[in-house]
């Protein structure tokens, strides 16, 4: 990957690495029974489905965890590979998904030419991303994507943006930044990465969750002849 010096990767890093088993044995598949997320991805796959024509190119699932929304992907007809920042989630993933490729990387600093992927997932992974690296994140989403290619986005919600820091989960020390924010902010923030949105829907808590779900569908506009290129 290309050299990112981000202060809070690395304990993001090493914060997953401490309770990835615990974490996937918690959520094998968190897509099951949640017919509006599966209807979600279902809408990106379409989407990004018509972009590029024969080349198709493929589509990262950026913060991809234990592989289950990869695998989900891939079950949808994409071409699909995973990146997570932890090592010991993409080695959790490779095993349980030994058919798709993951790879250790930032979405701060993806290892790809411009103009490369078909599509962006990134569910629950911009939640740890502090509000001022945030810009240049989608701003890397823009130049990776090819035109007409969409961003899938989930994150949690509220009425205002807010932050929290965990240091402790699965009775394991960490030291995780969590940040909850508005659609209408994320919006904003990618529309100022040159990416248009293309839908917004909010879900109520369910189960044992606090905060409404956002979810966020935007695409970078097609190229100036109205046609989505193949990847570079």
């Amino acid at each position: 990957m290309r050299a990112d010096r981000s202060e809070f990767l690395d304990p993001t890093r090493a914060s997953y690495d401490a309770v990835a088993e615990a974490y996937a044995a918690e959520h094998p598949d968190s897509l099951a029974g949640r017919p509006l997320e599966s209807a979600l991805l279902t809408t990106f796959a379409a989407l990004a489905g018509a972009v590029g024509g024969s080349a198709r190119p493929p589509v990262a699932d950026l913060g991809s965890g234990p592989g289950y929304v990869t695998a989900r992907l891939r079950g949808l007809g994409l071409p699909v590979f995973g990146v997570d920042l932890s090592p010991r989630m993409v080695a959790l993933a490779r095993r349980a998904h030994p058919d798709l490729r993951f790879h250790v990387g930032s979405m701060t600093a993806l290892d790809l030419p411009a103009e490369s992927l078909g599509g962006v997932v990134a569910l629950y992974s911009v939640i740890h991303v502090p509000d001022d690296h945030l810009p240049s994140v989608f701003a890397e989403f823009h130049r990776v994507l090819v035109p007409g290619a969409p961003v899938l986005l989930a994150f949690q919600s509220g009425a205002a943006d807010g932050h929290r820091r965990l240091t402790e989960r699965f009775g394991r020390r960490i030291s995780l930044d969590y940040y909850w924010r508005t659609p209408e902010s994320v919006a904003a923030r990618l529309r100022q990465a040159g990416l248009d949105l293309y839908a917004r829907v909010v879900r109520e808590p369910e189960g044992g969750e606090t905060l409404p779900r956002a979810f966020l569908l935007a695409r970078k506009p097609p190229a100036a002849d109205g046609t989505a290129r193949p990847g570079a």
